[in-house]
């Protein structure tokens, strides 16, 4: 259905968000190892948002950027950290649709990607088709068994409780290491992407991205200060 070109990070890239490396030279290296068979693959060390800057710089702009599959699941706040949705994000900032995927794990913390992976290219399909909105992305996250159908929701509340731990290397110095508990106040809510995907749907949400709150303009031009 279309010429797919791999650019990709050479390292794990998890909760990097939207870095763009800009103090450092970065590599662009095609790689004929990574098991894509003909697919042009190409690795870069930077960031997921990295990726594209070089790759649409580099290759020509693409009718769609698909981020993903990623190894586990971005929902709710995780957005905010996440660098499989940025990477989704550079696309748009660069003009180009965009979808960001990722697949949760089984309780084993293994992966199956036949199913979400053959979903993932009717959704590329119906979207190279129809277009989206400007300045919107479609975040998708796929349950780990069979899916019992596709719900398309909003962010829910999931966001992970930080903890840290604090430890000592063999110099007796101090390291800390930020760990944290995943927590959904709305969990039984279908509407939101969290309660959709653990229920076993495949969860599609829009994202427009616009900060903006928009209700509280008034609001805000009410109290603050003049110069």
């Amino acid at each position: 259905m279309a010429d797919v070109v791999v650019v990709a990070p050479d390292v794990e890239q998890s909760a990097v968000g939207h870095g763009i490396t800009i103090r450092r030279p970065l590599r662009f290296k095609h790689t004929a190892a990574a098991g894509f068979g003909d697919l042009p693959a190409y690795r870069v060390d930077g960031t997921p948002a990295d990726c594209v800057v070089l790759g649409v710089h580099l290759l020509g702009q693409p009718d769609l950027v698909v981020s993903g599959i990623n190894l586990g699941l971005n929902l709710g706040d995780d957005l905010t950290h996440s660098g499989t949705v940025a990477a989704a994000i550079e696309g748009l900032a660069m003009g180009v649709p965009a979808l960001a995927l990722s697949q949760q794990g089984s309780p084993g913390g293994e992966y199956a990607f036949g199913a979400s992976a053959a979903y993932a290219a009717r959704l590329a399909r119906r979207v190279l088709q129809e277009g989206l909105p400007p300045r919107v992305l479609l975040n998708v996250n796929f349950p780990h068994g069979e899916a019992a159908g596709v719900r398309v929701t909003r962010l829910g509340e999931h966001h992970w409780k930080d903890s840290l731990l604090t430890r000592q290397d063999p110099e007796g110095r101090d390291y800390h290491w930020v760990a944290g508990v995943s927590t959904a106040p709305d969990a039984a809510d279908l509407d939101t992407d969290y309660g959709a995907v653990h229920a076993g749907f495949v969860s599609v949400t829009p994202v427009r991205l616009d900060l903006t709150a928009r209700d509280l303009l008034g609001e805000v031009a009410g109290y603050v200060p003049e110069v």
